[in-house]
């Protein structure tokens, strides 16, 4: 519990938001608790941000901030390219949930870097 500051508080916040939006039962908007998570990151946690970029892009798509949420996820996506990761791979099969519904350049890109970073790294691990 030692590790359990207000940035894991934030980023907690943010998984659930997240899931109850998917739910359809609304809720603080989970991208402003990602950011929050972002904003508190002490360094070296390096894995963890990384899981809140890509966490913030896919959860700006399900909020319908389709370009702010692509050019997250991009910023992510280079990120997660530098960190061997199954929870970092898994947040990437998050994402590309998240893109199904839109059909823009911005995100077809997305959508291809995901799946090509996924693929290096697959897994069936839920995050």
């Amino acid at each position: 519990m030692a590790y359990f500051d207000d940035a894991e508080h934030a980023g907690a916040r943010a998984v659930s938001a997240r899931d109850l939006g998917v739910l359809g039962r609304p809720h603080r908007p989970a991208s402003v608790s990602f950011q929050d998570a972002l904003e508190l990151r002490a360094p070296g946690f390096e894995r963890v941000r990384v899981m809140d970029r890509v966490g913030l892009a896919a959860a700006l798509f399900g909020e319908d901030e389709v370009e702010q949420a692509a050019a997250a996820a991009q910023q992510a996506l280079d990120d997660a390219a530098r960190i061997d990761s199954t929870l970092v791979a898994s947040r990437l099969n998050s994402l590309l949930d998240a893109t199904r519904r839109y059909r823009t350049t911005s995100v077809e890109e997305v959508r291809g870097r995901a799946k090509d970073l996924a693929a290096v790294r697959p897994t069936t691990v839920a995050a």
